[in-house]
């Protein structure tokens, strides 16, 4: 199929899907893109392609800059803005001759798990129930995994705070990288937890999110927090020693389960998916290891509070004179009420509950009490990682226990489920009287951990076979790597839906 016809198929998928409410800003049917395509295909014809992407329709989630469409971080408070640069992962999509396919729909600035705070519109995933009603797309990536799921784009962008693309993934079909923090310019990316959020990319097959990574993966001296280049050398000549460079070749992997990850609350059907896919693997000759994360209980809480007093601080300047929508009549309101009122008026439920939540952790009485323990919760979840792994964390003072004999019992990668349970319905999320705030926080149990140690991570489709009943539906499987080896994650990823009978 040739690149503009693959391209106005995806065009089409947006007007037929359109009732998903993937797409803030669609791609509009008549625009340059369609010439863009035609030189990409005449370059492909040459054998000259620009890059894997070259040609292709790339969605962005929308709290990362574009300066051709608005930027509205799904917020009624950025509703009429947009932005004057691009992100520098749009920049260099554009350079490998990507087509931005349009802004996707997410939970407000990102704050939620299942792209149902949204000023517009909950996103509805393409699966239903057996009774024909609309299950979550998960979140807050969610706009991003339906596009691809229904093929309105051939990949997407998202943004991983707490597993924002992984949790979207698993409840789509998708697969859904989050890298390294680190690796990937977050430049011209909104911020709602600096120290944690990560440009993540969702595709239909893993080879799909490797072409897309391989452009992002670049340093990008304008993102502080992006690897220099020589540190990106001190994680390639750690991984490239003997014992690390035969692994997926002529050494097996030694994977690990992490037995806290088995608990109660787990569904019969996310399980049966988890024991698969670690049974599958040592039928391949791999070892299957348990492994002990034992900080993993107290992830989660140290998470929300660490996440949401980052965030505090972020949204602090939209206040309707720097930046955001002002309030009707604000002019002729005290600085207080103009303040108060935008605010109030722009932001919703969700993104306030968690800016009254991280100002209160920040204040003088809670401060040591809330954020500094959780800023040791999260120093003690990285070191768990960091002892059950062979490969030592290169850009880290933290070392293994002693008794580990130097890591050389530690395992590869971790094999876990990306959440707890399949994708409940919309109707049940948005009754305040079925569900709490609590409830949609506990579905990121799995996915926090990786985040707070910044380590790469990737939610495959389950290959299990899930009776479709109440407990039945789409499940992810997570593989968790050491940080720095983002490629063995990929390739683990790879074998395993290769490997499926």
């Amino acid at each position: 199929m040739s690149l503009l016809r693959e391209a106005e198929r995806c065009i089409i998928n947006q007007t037929s899907h359109a009732a998903l409410n993937a797409f803030i800003t669609p791609l509009q049917r008549s625009g340059q893109w369609r010439e863009s395509v035609r030189e990409a295909d005449l370059r492909s014809e040459q054998g000259k392609p620009k890059s894997k992407v070259d040609g292709r329709l790339i969605s962005v989630k929308d709290n990362i800059c574009t300066r051709e469409l608005p930027t509205t971080c799904a917020s009624a408070i950025l509703k009429d803005f947009t932005s004057p640069f691009n992100a520098t992962v749009v920049d260099q999509l554009k350079d490998a001759g990507a087509i931005v396919a349009g802004k996707t729909n997410l939970d407000e600035f990102g704050m939620g798990s299942h792209s149902i705070y949204s000023s517009f519109g909950p996103v509805q995933s393409p699966r239903v129930t057996p009774d024909r009603e609309a299950l979550s797309s998960g979140g807050s990536s969610g706009g991003s995994a339906v596009a691809v799921a229904t093929d309105q784009c051939f990949a997407a962008l998202g943004t991983d705070t707490g597993g924002s693309v992984r949790l979207p993934a698993a409840y789509t079909g998708t697969f859904g990288f989050k890298p390294s923090y680190g690796l990937v310019s977050r430049w011209g990316v909104v911020a709602y937890a600096n120290s944690l959020d990560t440009v993540g990319i969702l595709g239909k097959s893993v080879s799909d999110v490797q072409d897309v990574f391989g452009i992002l993966n670049q340093h990008d001296r304008r993102d502080p927090t992006n690897l220099a280049p020589s540190s990106r050398s001190r994680i390639l000549s750690n991984l490239q020693t003997p014992k690390f460079a035969s692994r997926m070749t002529s050494q097996p992997l030694r994977v690990g389960f992490p037995i806290e990850y088995n608990i109660q609350e787990l569904a019969p059907s996310v399980r049966r998916a988890w024991s698969a896919t670690l049974d599958r693997m040592r039928r391949q000759g791999h070892t299957i290891l348990p492994v002990s994360l034992p900080t993993t209980k107290l992830a989660l809480s140290a998470y929300y509070v660490l996440a949401p007093a980052e965030a505090s601080s972020n949204l602090a300047k939209y206040d309707g004179v720097r930046y955001g929508t002002r309030s009707e009549g604000g002019d002729m309101q005290p600085g207080e009420a103009l303040y108060s009122e935008t605010r109030g008026e722009g932001f919703g439920q969700e993104v306030q509950r968690r800016i009254l939540l991280g100002a209160f952790s920040l204040s003088a009485d809670a401060m040591d009490n809330y954020f500094i323990q959780a800023q040791r919760v999260r120093r003690l979840v990285q070191k768990d990682f960091n002892d059950v792994f062979a490969a030592n964390k290169p850009l880290s003072s933290l070392q293994p226990d002693e008794g580990q004999g130097a890591n050389d019992l530690g395992v590869d990668i971790l094999i876990c489920p990306t959440a707890p349970s399949s994708p409940p319905r919309i109707s049940k999320l948005l009754d305040p009287s079925a569900t709490t705030p609590l409830d949609g926080y506990m579905n990121d149990v799995f996915t926090v951990p990786a985040s707070l140690a910044g380590l790469p991570a990737i939610s495959i489709p389950s290959t299990t076979d899930c009776h479709e009943d109440e407990d039945g539906g789409p499940a992810g499987i997570q593989v968790i790597g050491q940080y720095g080896d983002d490629d063995l994650v990929l390739q683990t990823a790879e074998y395993l839906v290769r490997s499926n009978p």
